[in-house]
């Protein structure tokens, strides 16, 4: 794709497209994003992109240098809809607690653009928001800036490696999931306890809990911690 992107004023298409709409950043990455969730990565492509939203491919020129640009605005658009709506209550635990499970749950929900996009580094407009947003909750807290940083480093990483892992499960093919969530009754549910018997002793458990995401009770360790740090508690 070109490097070339039209100036902001002038990107506006004057006639409707095919199918009677008007082109827009906004349209661009929602239709990317819905042919993401359908067909896979293979789907992001300026054909296609063209195809579907019934316009000339060239024109998608006009909003994105190439479609690594369309990609990061696809991770912004993620980001921004876990903070859709968010507030902050004043509990600085209540509220990166929320934030965390927004960020999983809206990643959670569009497997195949998280597997695209839970890496990248966009620097647009949501992502800034939410960097200040978290770093100003975990300064509220009396800690120093350097430590805040170290924090926000391992809670965002913490959320996005877990939102990764879980839409990598979710793009499975639903009967390689099912096999897969299977194995823990078939095989190791059947360890005996002779040779295995830590796995024979909690394997009940292991076929209960496996079957979920670790990230809930992962955040709550994370925030525990977090808590036991604060000035004054060490």
């Amino acid at each position: 794709m070109t490097q070339r992107v039209v100036p902001e004023p002038q990107r506006r298409r004057r006639r409707p497209t095919k199918q009677g709409t008007v082109l827009s950043e906004r349209l661009i990455v929602e239709t990317a994003l819905r042919l993401v969730e359908e067909h896979g990565a293979a789907a992001l492509t300026v054909r296609r992109l063209g195809a579907a939203l019934g316009a000339d491919p060239s024109a998608v020129y006009r909003y994105f240098r190439n479609t690594d640009d369309l990609l990061l605005a696809l991770a912004d658009e993620l980001i921004g809809r876990s903070f859709k709506d968010w507030e902050p209550s004043g509990d600085w635990r209540a509220d990166l607690g929320a934030i965390g499970r927004r960020i999983h749950a809206a990643y959670r929900a569009h497997p195949q653009a998280a597997l695209l996009a839970a890496h990248r580094t966009t620097g647009r407009d949501h992502e800034t928001r939410a960097v200040e947003s978290i770093l100003a909750l975990l300064r509220s807290t009396g800690r120093p800036d350097g430590e805040a940083v170290r924090i926000y480093h391992a809670f965002v990483d913490q959320a996005l490696a877990f939102a990764a892992l879980d839409a990598a499960e979710l793009a499975l093919p639903a009967a390689a999931r099912q096999a897969d969530r299977q194995v823990w009754r078939t095989r190791y549910g059947r360890l005996p306890a002779a040779t295995h018997p830590r796995i024979a002793a909690t394997a009940p458990l292991l076929a209960a809990e496996m079957r979920h995401s670790g990230y809930p009770f992962a955040l709550d360790l994370l925030l525990d911690s977090v808590e036991a740090r604060l000035p004054g508690r060490r």
